[in-house]
């Protein structure tokens, strides 16, 4: 390698050290959630097994507290006004929050039988755009619970998913 090579190297590798350097990182205190949210699930627009189906909308604040040791690896509670508390992580880029919700399904059977469903809400910040923005305080994803196949004497789940928003208020 030439001399000039060398030194166009070194510039280009020099440069792309100070850029990293004194670029803006997600820290691990902007990746933790705290404070009053209030949550919406969306029923105008809910599925019922992936088909449109009317449901309730939900509306509940919740109060989250987390902590991370980096900005990938987050945890810690939800306490909803609705009487329910759960953990969050942040998984794969995602807030995750998940709970079970015993007698969520009544069998169609006749037998008074009753499933368990597993809510899942999956979330992320948003801008006025719907694009993924970091550090905003408005998250947009989805509210789904299913039951377990089989639960009811059929080898089918039930599963609804609804928009979920959830927007800090302080």
């Amino acid at each position: 390698m030439t001399s000039r090579g060398k030194f166009c190297t070194a510039t280009a590798f020099g440069l792309a050290v100070a850029a990293l350097a004194w670029s803006p990182s997600a820290s691990a205190t902007d990746a933790a959630l705290n404070g009053t949210y209030v949550a919406t699930s969306n029923g105008d627009w809910a599925k019922t097994n992936d088909v449109f189906h009317n449901e309730a909308s939900v509306r509940s604040t919740w109060t989250i507290r987390m902590s991370c040791n980096d900005a990938v690896t987050c945890n810690g509670t939800v306490v909803s006004d609705a009487g329910w508390s759960a953990d969050i992580v942040i998984t794969n880029g995602e807030y995750v929050v998940k709970r079970e919700l015993p007698g969520w399904e009544r069998c169609a059977d006749g037998t008074g039988r009753v499933a368990t469903g597993h809510q899942r809400y999956r979330f992320f910040p948003v801008g006025p755009d719907g694009f993924v923005r970091p550090g905003s305080r408005v998250f947009a994803g989805f509210d789904k619970t299913s039951g377990d196949s089989g639960a009811c004497s059929r080898n089918e789940e039930l599963e609804i998913e609804l928009p979920f928003r959830l927007e800090k208020v302080d």
